[in-house]
């Protein structure tokens, strides 16, 4: 894979940081990560809801950390004992411990979670103020005769 530096850009470019720190992130083993698998979807024209995959985790095993644009997810498994005579002949559901980040975009907020049947639901709003949305102009039209201005003649 071939390896890009975008530290000239930094020197160059203002309020593009984010940016750059993203797309410097790509290229990392970090973002190949794929447990626990997760799905995001689209559930109103300004609300998303992130779902993931977390069975076998309780919710005082799981923490939900919003700060800036960065939802950050993390579970850590507290160790089980079956019980004395008991033994683990294969382990087929995934105890260790994970921490998933997501990058949001401006003006979105966590409005909650919830755990049901294993699966965690994260819901999110886009709260766009008033001052960066759209508004409509309202053109005029100009019935009023324009006053006509005459130069005067030099004498």
């Amino acid at each position: 894979m071939r390896h890009v530096d975008f530290s000239p850009l930094y020197r160059s470019t203002v309020g593009f940081d984010r940016l750059f720190t993203m797309l410097d992130t790509l290229g990392q083993p970090e973002s190949a990560q794929t447990y626990p698998p997760y799905n995001i979807e689209r559930t109103g024209e300004n609300a998303y809801r992130i779902s993931m995959a977390v069975a076998g985790f309780s919710e005082d095993e799981i923490s939900i950390e919003a700060h800036r644009n960065v939802l950050t997810v993390k579970g850590e498994r507290k160790e089980e004992n079956n019980g004395e005579g008991s033994e683990l002949l294969y382990r087929g559901i995934a105890s260790r411990a994970f921490e998933r980040r997501f990058q949001l975009a401006d003006h979105v907020e966590v409005e909650g979670a919830t755990l049901k049947n294993g699966l965690l639901f994260v819901d999110l709003k886009r709260n766009i103020p008033d001052e960066l949305k759209p508004r409509k102009i309202a053109i005029t039209s100009s019935s009023d005769k324009a006053k006509q201005i005459e130069a005067k003649a030099a004498a």
